[in-house]
């Protein structure tokens, strides 16, 4: 009997579950700032940058389980991941509630990142899709950042939320690093297939 025939997903697709979680990430953005300065919540703010956090994995998960992947959605996450990441490093540098050792590298490589894929477009170079170390390293910092903010939240339990955070942290930096080295091996690719849609494989 012929096995039956896939269908490819329709990619070109803008309304779908997985973006909408995206955009409803990049909402979210303002409500954490008010939470943490306007309602001085460092509880609150944890618990809805926590929530963020699952939602970029239940996103890609949806995407992948259900033949949601789409274009947009392959640009949509990553800036949805990259805007609250760095938004929420540096409200709470300024809040003093994350450690200079974790707020640097990852500004830097925030910084860095930005640049290089502004520099790639600018070149024409074809897109680079997100490498799964790259998510995971982003995943693992989108808690330790709440953990940090419950560790100066003034509960009793500050030193078990620090213990979490920096469990969370270190990993999630190293992650994050090793994305950045392999990104810049795919860069002479992505320069090589500029005018492709299709991008470079990860």
């Amino acid at each position: 009997m012929d096995e039956p025939v896939q269908l490819p997903a329709d990619t070109d697709r803008v309304l779908t579950i997985p973006n909408l979680l995206s955009v409803g990430r990049l909402l979210c953005v303002p409500l954490f700032l008010w939470l943490l300065f306007g309602r001085d919540s460092r509880v609150g703010a944890a618990a809805l940058l926590a929530v963020l956090g699952a939602t970029d994995w239940v996103d890609g998960f949806v995407a992948r389980r259900f033949g949601l992947v789409s274009e947009l959605g392959k640009v949509l996450d990553p800036t949805a991941d990259r805007i609250l990441l760095a938004t929420a490093a540096i409200a709470m540098w300024a809040d003093g509630a994350v450690p200079g050792l974790v707020f640097w590298p990852v500004i830097v490589r925030e910084v860095a990142i930005s640049l290089a894929v502004l520099g790639l477009a600018a070149a024409g170079a074809a897109r680079i899709d997100v490498l799964w170390v790259g998510k995971a390293g982003a995943f693992a910092l989108m808690f330790a950042f709440p953990f940090f903010l419950l560790a100066e939240a003034g509960l009793a339990t500050e030193d078990l939320w620090r213990f979490l955070g920096w469990g969370c942290a270190i990993p999630g930096v190293v992650l994050s690093y090793v994305a950045a080295a392999r990104y810049i091996q795919l860069v002479p690719s992505a320069l090589a297939a500029r005018g492709s849609s299709e991008g470079v494989a990860s």
